[in-house]
């Protein structure tokens, strides 16, 4: 997606490790133009899923995934890092190992919002190592949903992520394909 990819060239910073930064318009301050049309052409790509609900994980996920809900006519559901006091005491809960925090997260759904039959579009902001979004999938299947999707903004090829993700058997798209990130570079697969 060019106008994706013509902002992380711009604005987006290699911090080295495989960090990419793209806090300004994706994941710390959000350009709601650029969600628009992120979410539109990822409902657009999933649009024969026959979804019936979004899923994703607090927080960096949640604008892309309100965004192509937005477009499909779905609801949105995001794993919740911390339990709060207003969610039952039965809840879905794994663990994933987060890359840019640096340790292993709770990704957390009430049984009130993720149910048994439901068909599953999972959406992220980056796909990497895979792991967090491979935690989502365990959450669906826990609850007995099917996950039927996989979409990211961001998806750095050299992690791996990808390949981890062929055991579900579903689409995965991704919106700017990076390959590679050594000495600084920020390069396009495509």
């Amino acid at each position: 997606m060019r106008v994706l990819k013509d902002r992380i060239h711009s604005e987006g910073h290699n911090l080295g490790g495989g960090i990419l930064k793209v806090d300004g318009f994706i994941n710390h301050q959000v350009d709601p133009a650029l969600m628009e049309a992120c979410g539109r052409e990822l409902a657009a790509r999933f649009a024969e899923v026959d979804a019936t609900k979004v899923l994703t994980a607090e927080i960096s996920g949640i604008a892309p995934a309100v965004m192509t809900a937005k477009h499909l006519g779905l609801p949105v559901v995001y794993a919740r890092k911390h339990k709060p006091v207003t969610m039952p005491d039965q809840v879905f809960l794994t663990l994933a190992p987060s890359h840019t925090k640096g340790r292993t997260v709770e990704l957390i759904v009430s049984p009130e919002f993720l149910r048994d039959g439901e068909r599953v579009l999972i959406i992220d902001d980056f796909l990497a190592s895979g792991q967090t979004i491979l935690g989502l999938a365990r959450l669906a299947s826990v609850a007995g949903a099917t996950v039927v999707g996989i979409g990211t903004l961001v998806e750095k090829t050299f992690e791996g992520g990808r390949e981890v993700l062929s055991e579900l058997n579903v689409p995965v798209e991704s919106l700017a394909a990076i390959s590679d990130m050594s000495d600084g570079k920020i390069v396009f697969a495509d």
